[in-house]
């Protein structure tokens, strides 16, 4: 259990929050948050590369010349993977990248993942009121007065995704808009900074506390 300092849309301290989320022991959470982004990273791979077999190449049905008599080496077929325009022999194939991971396990390692970034952990109150235009420099300066550096990357946690408040922040490449009920760990260890609303850690504690 960890009291936050929660500041207003002006970056003035305006009260405090409880962050209480279950984590890993000590000794384990390591290799489970190892284990967590490995799998992330792999299911996030597409798989989808592919190069065609001798089977697969097109022509090559007829022996190119004869057995014996002239002089060269025996060929059966001109999509042989010795042959320039032939097949590949070991070759990739379309696979399944994704590994699993038990969702008591999955749930564990984000909490831990929070938990651990609690010194880069920002929590400011909903501020969507003070969109009602999309303004980009609007954004990057409520970032400074938050104490967020220059271009440091950043996870933008929010209760609900307002299209204001995305069109402002869609231009800066060093921010992601993340929704407090479908977080990941990735984007959470990723991350320089972690902006969240005090209505998202609610939410987060209700979602994620088994």
């Amino acid at each position: 259990m960890v009291d936050c300092n929660v500041k207003n849309w002006q970056g003035e301290l305006v009260g405090q929050v409880t962050l209480n989320l279950k984590v890993a022991k000590e000794e384990s959470s390591a290799h489970l948050l190892h284990r967590a982004v490995v799998r992330h990273l792999a299911n996030a791979r597409q798989g989808n590369a592919c190069s065609k077999t001798r089977a697969e190449v097109r022509g090559g049905g007829r022996k190119p010349w004869r057995q014996k008599g002239t002089g060269r080496a025996r060929a059966g077929s001109i999509r042989s993977p010795l042959w320039r325009g032939g097949g590949v022999i070991f070759g990739p194939k379309p696979r399944d990248f994704s590994l699993k991971m038990n969702r008591k396990e999955r749930r564990l390692a984000l909490r831990t993942a929070i938990s651990s970034r609690i010194e880069d952990l920002i929590i400011v109150k909903d501020f969507i009121e003070q969109f009602p235009d999309p303004k980009t420099k609007h954004f990057t300066a409520a970032l400074t007065r938050w104490g967020v550096e220059s271009r440091k990357k950043v996870a933008l946690i929010l209760l609900e995704t307002d299209n204001n408040i995305y069109l402002s922040v869609r231009n800066l490449s060093y921010v992601k808009i993340l929704r407090a009920d479908s977080l990941n760990i990735y984007d959470l260890l990723n991350a320089d900074k972690i902006v969240m609303t005090s209505e998202a850690l609610v939410k987060i504690q209700e979602v994620y506390n088994d």
